[in-house]
């Protein structure tokens, strides 16, 4: 740093490397760092710069280089009277109070430090071998590991800008849970993908997860990646069919090891955990369900009301409803009072669901009622209380399955678990701002949302609308439903929900929707190849499993202008369900503003490009891979024709019989499956007599397999989607087999 004086007097109005000015960054600094000193706040400021020139007040100039390494783990900042010292260990855990959480909120991008392959210290954690070793450890280290597992997650963060905090609600119970039980003898079953980071850290997988790469550790629990991954995580909900179904398979076989399924508070929402707690209750096999409840509601007025709380009674009381003498004392009394006679046994199960929903929070008794043994809660962050609990749990023999309610908080390190910069417009902002400008005009326009997660673009309809925006989370049979009471009703509801999700929700697409022709318009997201999520929100069966259904409209835009049209075209349908998907990447457009909606003429294609031969025949976004094709073609000087489908069904005939009977050969593009639109084509043109003739069609869809975690464009080169695939394809059709080999090396 290089010091000089100045006569100038003007107050500091540069920017930080991050884009903040000097006042945020001041503010920044104040609550953060707790930093109130003018001069160290100036410095600290500096800090971040990179390469700048600022004025102080004082009239003393400073100036860093653009080279400053911000990678080092302690960097000091000196002035004349004074030194600051900040460590990038404790940037990155440095504690923040509720009081200040909103104020940084805005400006969490400034935590993002360069890229870096820096190794935070984790001593305790880097001994871990295997999660056996766990109890060697005392509690004071458990809490120690705790707190390494926390930087640990941290850093992806910095790494991926991915959230973390459901992960970082479970590490204390996750450490509790491989204490107490002897995995993979006993079986340990996570319900939600978001919850195992710090499994696949104790696991000695972890190393491989920030990337989410090709060929990497998946995001998911894998019964193919790993012993310890007892089976795999999906959407959710699952881990209590599983569990049960191992737990009364050990029983068939005679074994006794134990099974533990983890299930969150979203997850539970899905009707099929309560399917699979009523059949535990009737079965009554010995297992375990842990339902980590981290306060998470979909309704805000819901998540400030009354919650399960913890205090040192309800502790005490938990560590009481789990031991071995209150549970063979409360069997002892069963069994004396069925003995006495029947009117008795009612009687005291009566005076027994009382006393405990007394004691337990709101609610406690419905897990009873499904024939489950209630425990809890218990603080999820008090490595003491879960280990207690647990070893009792896992102590009992022959006492049915066992519900543990472990109150967990997401909040902890919430503005530092999660980090998200926009910095390109996603087809899900061009749809919301489209929909938006549709129910300004139309007040029968209702939005229903299904999922795990939220777009964060639908905050924009849900706060210029809150009347005509329903969040019903994960329950997609229920949204599919609820959208057509609501057609019924006389209301126009899009039904929005990713398509990997969609799929749980099938029957009522077809008997709810479109066997009664319910004015329904399902709104696809997350369509096709999804990158680092992989095959578990692959949106790849949506073309072919909706196009099937006899009365369903199918669409998918090919660029954002189409998408904008499309979704007035499904507002103006209203005797027949409708559809349409879009992927979950960036538009095409950086710059692009969303015009009025202008409808389609239903099963209407167009011709983007005229060519000779070959006819590239795209659907959605996979038109613009056509386009690209397109390019390197004509640089080989092949000029081909590229048209874009727009509708799956009705399909645009004309257009089809057209192509076919200008050019030699025809290929289909799609980001779905075999039996999708390539399979609606290929059933027309046989129809219609054109293979008989002297076109050839080749479909092009996504392999017979599910396809990873990757980036995108190596998903799609693994898909063979990409433009140079295509290309090389027709290359090939045309005998120019060299230089298709040629284009693709």
């Amino acid at each position: 740093m290089q010091l000089k004086c100045s006569s100038s007097s003007s107050s500091p109005a540069q920017h930080c490397a991050f884009g903040l000015a000097y006042d945020d960054c001041v503010e920044f600094f104040q609550i953060f760092f707790r930093i109130d000193r003018p001069t160290l706040i100036h410095e600290a400021f500096f800090l971040f710069m990179g390469s700048a020139s600022i004025v102080y007040q004082s009239g003393i100039s400073a100036r860093f280089d653009r080279n400053l390494d911000l990678r080092r783990s302690d960097i000091t900042v000196s002035s004349l009277p004074c030194k600051v010292d900040f460590s990038r260990k404790s940037f990155l855990s440095a504690p923040t109070s509720s009081t200040h959480n909103k104020k940084i909120s805005n400006r969490a991008r400034i935590c993002s430090l360069p890229n870096t392959d820096e190794k935070l210290e984790t001593p305790l954690l880097d001994s871990i071998e295997t999660p056996s070793q766990l109890r060697n450890l005392t509690v004071k280290e458990l809490k120690v590991l705790a707190d390494e597992i926390r930087t640990e997650l941290l850093s992806v963060v910095w790494k991926t800008r991915k959230s973390v905090k459901p992960s970082l609600a479970a590490i204390e119970l996750t450490l509790a849970l491989h204490y107490v039980f002897r995995a993979p003898v006993d079986k340990i079953l996570w319900d939600a993908v978001e919850q195992t980071y710090a499994h696949k850290v104790l696991t000695r997988r972890w190393s491989s997860i920030p990337s989410r790469q090709q060929n990497g550790v998946s995001g998911a629990t894998s019964r193919l990646e790993s012993e310890f991954d007892s089976f795999g995580s999906g959407h959710g909900c699952n881990s209590i069919s599983a569990g049960l179904g191992l737990a009364v398979a050990r029983d068939i076989k005679g074994k006794r090891d134990r099974v533990v399924a983890v299930i969150d508070s979203v997850t539970i929402t899905a009707g099929q955990a309560y399917e699979a707690m009523s059949n535990a209750g009737y079965l009554d096999s010995n297992m375990i369900v842990i339902l980590n409840d981290n306060r998470h509601s979909l309704h805000p007025n819901m998540a400030d009301g009354s919650k399960a709380s913890i205090s040192a009674l309800s502790s005490f009381m938990s560590k009481i409803q789990s031991s071995q003498f209150f549970r063979k004392f409360r069997e002892l009394a069963k069994a004396m009072t069925k003995k006495i006679g029947k009117g008795m046994y009612e009687w005291a199960a009566k005076v027994d669901e009382y006393a405990r929903g007394m004691v337990g929070p709101t609610g406690s008794t419905l897990f009873e009622e499904l024939g489950l043994y209630y425990i809890g809660p218990v603080d999820g962050h008090n490595i003491e209380d879960l280990v207690c609990v647990l070893r009792e749990v896992a102590s009992l023999d022959s006492m049915g399955p066992v519900l543990v309610h472990v109150i967990t908080e997401e909040k902890r390190n919430a503005d530092t678990a999660s980090i998200v910069v926009k910095d390109r417009r996603t087809y899900s902002d061009c749809f919301v701002e489209a929909l938006v400008m549709e129910a300004e005009k139309d007040r029968d326009i209702v939005v229903v949302h299904a999922g795990n997660e939220m777009d964060p673009s639908l905050v924009t309809f849900q706060e210029r609308f809150p009347d005509r925006f329903f969040n019903v989370g994960m329950a997609e049979q229920h949204a599919v439903t609820f959208s057509a009471g609501l057609s019924s009703g006389g209301l126009k509801p899009f039904c929005i929900i990713p398509s990997a999700f969609l799929q749980r929700a099938y029957d009522q697409v077809v008997h709810d929707v479109d066997r009664q022709r319910m004015a329904v318009r399902f709104v696809i997201t997350s369509a096709g190849l999804v990158g680092s999520d992989g095959a578990v929100q692959c949106g790849a069966f949506d073309i072919a499993f909706m196009s099937c259904l006899p009365n369903m409209i199918a669409m998918a835009p090919a660029n954002e202008d189409e998408l904008v049209n499309m979704v007035a075209t499904a507002a103006n349908v209203t005797d027949r369900p409708v559809c349409f998907r879009f992927p979950r990447g960036a538009i095409i457009n950086k710059n692009y503003l969303v015009p009025a909606g202008l409808p389609i003429e239903i099963g209407r294609g167009r011709v983007l490009l005229e060519g000779q031969e070959v006819a590239l025949l795209g659907y959605g976004a996979m038109v613009q891979n056509c386009v690209n094709a397109h390019s390197l073609l004509s640089k080989l000087g092949l000029n081909v024709t590229v048209a874009d489908a727009r509708f799956c069904k009705p399909l645009d005939i004309k257009l089809v019989r057209d192509l076919c009977q200008n050019h030699k050969f025809l290929i289909t593009v799609e980001e779905g499956v075999v039996g999708g639109f390539g399979s609606h084509v290929a059933q027309f043109i046989a129809l219609d007599g054109q293979l008989d003739g002297k076109i050839k069609w080749r479909p092009i869809v996504l392999p017979d397999g599910y396809i990873e975690e990757a980036s995108p464009n190596e998903q799609l080169a693994l898909a063979g989607l990409t433009g140079h695939h295509i290309a090389a394809t027709a290359l090939s059709l045309l005998g120019r087999t060299r230089e298709a080999l040629l284009l693709m090396s």
